[in-house]
């Protein structure tokens, strides 16, 4: 476990995967145990969305690679690179072609082992500053890699009636329920306020959208993607997907801000 401190925030990190954020005694992240998700935070990359009815197979120019819902960066181990008490850097490295266990399978999938034609190193960094926590994404692949990302934090909800808000439109719990397992689209948004005992704004650079998700009442995850999956047939993802340029890395953050 890592753990990251300052003044009004503890931060604490599990082989890469945030599992509290506790400011001036209050703790925003969702809990592991408690009901509504068994992790408290995750990255969907390099696919978002499910794709079991398109036999969980995904359209790329190297022909079509096996994964399953968010694809298969999650059943990857980071590694602790570095930190100090306010940073933490973390990484996973795949190869192309290397079959990886399915966690998924055989309960909920018919998939045993994913793959991916491409060579990527993902980087997943820490930086506690003084009033905000920040995470920023790096990808770095091979020329004409096509990928999403999206990053899918859960936080805990303390009162009844908790509102998501953006700059277009305010959201209820009630609504993100009645959606379900889809996941409730806010487009062409780039910061998020989740009112509750407390607030927390998720501030973000380079995913262009959120979608919000919850099956429960005491948690709601807001999820920064770069893509909506259910705009488009499972067997069409490949609608949705950015490409490596020629010497370049893929940048993203997500800034929390408590409140």
């Amino acid at each position: 476990m890592v753990h990251l401190a300052n003044e009004s925030s503890k931060v604490s990190i599990d082989k890469g995967e945030l599992v509290g954020l506790l400011n001036k005694g209050h703790e925003f992240i969702h809990q592991k145990g408690s009901p509504g998700w068994r992790s408290s935070d995750t990255e969907m990359f390099p696919i978002i969305g499910p794709v079991n009815e398109a036999e969980f197979k995904v359209q790329t120019p190297r022909g079509k690679a096996i994964q399953d819902q968010h694809g298969l960066l999650r059943e990857l181990d980071y590694e602790l690179i570095s930190k100090t008490s306010t940073s933490a850097f973390f990484r996973k490295k795949y190869e192309a072609g290397t079959l990886v266990k399915n966690s998924k399978f055989p309960k909920k999938s018919t998939e045993e082992w994913l793959s991916w034609p491409y060579n990527f190193e993902f980087e997943k960094s820490f930086e506690l500053k003084e009033k905000d926590l920040e995470v920023t994404f790096k990808i770095t692949g091979e020329p004409g890699m096509p990928f999403m990302l999206g990053y899918h934090p859960a936080f805990k909800l303390y009162v009844e009636n908790p509102i998501i808000s953006s700059k277009q439109k305010k959201i209820s719990l009630a609504e993100v329920l009645e959606v379900g397992g889809r996941a409730f689209q806010v487009e062409n948004c780039e910061s998020i306020t989740l009112s509750d005992k407390r607030n927390i704004t998720i501030e973000t650079e380079g995913f262009g959208q959120f979608m919000c998700w919850t099956e429960v009442t005491n948690m709601i995850c807001i999820e920064p993607i770069s893509f909506y999956p259910y705009s488009v047939k499972q067997d069409e993802l490949r609608e949705g997907f950015q490409l490596i340029k020629e010497g370049s890395k893929a940048l993203f953050k997500v800034r929390l801000k408590p409140d």
